[in-house]
């Protein structure tokens, strides 16, 4: 008898009149009517015989494709026979990078569940937002991570079942799983099932809930990975960025199991330790913010990285003086992307041999790409406008005005200031909302921050614009210096000059402050939205 379905995500999916246009003319994006992905990343490489491959590698040890695919199946059963889970319930997952949030993924979405992975430093008043707004009624979660969560429960009465792992006192879910069978029949979802709601890392301010498919989660394996990556089975992937965020969920967990590959999972993968690990594991594959690439290169002494072969920069605009510090030293060109949650991964990149430094790349295949003026006419090669993509996946917020601010006449708008040149390449300006009016003259931050990152001294920086009476905006850099620089009144000449001197001179900083850091998310990004608000709020006590 077919179980009782729960149809919250598809009750409150956009109206389709708000739906951007898709595009699955390309034969690498052609699916089944039915389909659960998770068969593609699991049951694939059991039915090849390739179940003792290393699927997961960790400082504590190893998980083959067949172990995982058992652990899998248990939870499985564990969520549906124990906690009572129908197809179409939101499963919070919440958890540093490691085998058990792996695997929880996958079996919420086997058993015809809705993933929704949650940061690991998010607060009790950040998960209860998430919690009400996506109507989650059961939780998995790591038992280190317990407070906050039980924190946040009284601020959702629908949340009724909530599972602890990883307590090596008293495993609850791993004790449940043990005594589970290791078949679980994937439950027979249609392609265009929801399965995933990701929420934005809110970079600019309150996350929207986006909500993917299977078969999205397949597009971005045949596009993006497939296209691009080209991984095969010997690959070990790596990278800093959380399941929870869709980059990584891509790059650390997708990506590698849809190539019968070995994903390397770390807990913490701060720069330092990232370096470290490549070097002791023989990563192939790294995906990191470009913060930490650049942070990565004083390190590079210390440790033998010839294994790797690629490496991906996403989650911010790549800038040149990053990629050309990198590539020099290590010999590796970093494969920029450009992407969003709405979309769930890249849709603008470009292969090594095809990279052009400073612009980000082409449209994936399958995606069109366009730069829109504020009428919507599209925009001839070299005017700067707001970059416009279509293609197999696209923005379906979950019950959520903002729908018709990002869709609008069938293109997906991530919010991004660009150019086309001649032949197709997207050159970032800014995000929308980080481009700079001052005196008349329209100023892309990321230029400016460029610039600033040529400097010796300059660790990391962002700029934005300060309110001025005078010029509107004026350029305002937050710097931090690298290790024993001293910052003061004689820097900021300094850093002045050299900026005058790289670009433009009306581009350059009019204020730098030295700051110890930036306010980023829990994925890397610079939450640029508070330093607007801190530069606004010193303009008001000056």
């Amino acid at each position: 008898m077919a179980r009782p379905a729960d149809t919250f995500a598809q009750d409150n999916l956009p109206p389709e009149e708000l739906w951007p246009e898709f595009d699955f003319s390309h034969p690498a994006y052609r699916y089944p009517d039915r389909v659960n992905c998770v068969t593609r990343f699991l049951d694939r490489w059991i039915e090849k015989g390739q179940g003792e491959r290393v699927a997961i590698v960790t400082p504590a040890g190893n998980w083959t494709y067949r172990y995982l695919y058992e652990r899998v199946n248990q939870l499985s059963h564990v969520l549906v026979d124990d906690y009572g889970l129908i197809p179409g319930n939101r499963v919070l997952l919440r958890s540093a990078n490691n085998p058990m949030m792996l695997a929880a993924y996958l079996a919420v979405i086997r058993a015809g569940g809705i993933a929704v992975g949650t940061m690991p430093l998010l607060r009790s008043s950040e998960l209860a937002e998430i919690l009400v707004k996506a109507r989650i009624s059961h939780a998995l979660c790591d038992e280190r991570l317990q407070e906050e969560l039980e924190n946040a429960r009284p601020s959702a009465p629908e949340l009724e079942q909530i599972g602890y792992f990883n307590d090596t006192a008293a495993a609850e879910v791993e004790e449940r799983m043990a005594g589970k069978p290791i078949d679980f029949a994937p439950y027979d979802s249609a392609s265009d099932d929801v399965c995933l709601i990701a929420f934005t890392s809110g970079t600019t301010g309150r996350p929207k809930g986006t909500m993917h498919f299977h078969r999205d989660l397949l597009a971005i394996c045949d596009g993006f990975s497939r296209m691009i990556l080209r991984p095969d089975p010997d690959d070990i992937f790596c990278g800093s960025p959380p399941l929870a965020f869709t980059f990584g969920l891509g790059g650390l967990a997708l990506f590698p199991l849809d190539a019968g590959a070995s994903v390397l999972l770390l807990e913490r993968a701060p720069p330092g330790e990232l370096v470290k690990a490549i070097a002791r594991f023989s990563a192939t594959i790294c995906f990191t913010a470009p913060t930490a690439y650049r942070a990565m290169l004083s390190e590079l002494g210390q440790y033998d990285i010839s294994s790797l072969r690629r490496a991906v920069s996403a989650g911010e605009h790549l800038p040149s003086a990053t990629f050309e510090a990198f590539h020099q030293a290590t010999g590796i060109r970093l494969i920029d992307g450009l992407g969003s949650t709405e979309m769930l991964h890249v849709f603008v990149t470009a292969r090594e041999e095809d990279i052009r430094p400073g612009a980000t790349g082409r449209a994936l295949t399958g995606y069109t790409v366009a730069v829109l003026a504020a009428d919507g006419s599209e925009l001839p090669a070299g005017e700067v406008g707001q970059l416009a993509v279509k293609g197999p996946t696209g923005c379906r917020y979950l019950a959520d005005e903002r729908q018709k601010t990002y869709v609008q006449d069938g293109w997906n708008l991530p919010g991004d200031a660009a150019h086309l040149d001649e032949d197709g390449y997207v050159w970032y300006d800014a995000r929308t909302d980080d481009m700079i009016v001052s005196s008349g003259y329209n100023i892309g931050a990321p230029e400016v921050e460029n610039a600033l990152l040529k400097h010796p001294a300059v660790s990391e920086c962002a700029v934005v614009g300060k309110p001025d009476s005078q010029r509107g905006s004026i350029i305002k850099a937050y710097v931090v210096t690298g290790a024993s620089v001293v910052a003061g009144p004689d820097l900021v000449t300094v850093l002045q000059e050299h900026v005058k001197q790289v670009i433009a001179p009306y581009k350059y900083p009019r204020q730098i402050e030295f700051v110890d850091g930036l306010p980023k998310t829990g994925t890397g990004k610079i939450q640029r939205f508070r330093l607007r608000e801190r530069a606004a709020a010193q303009g008001e006590r000056e």
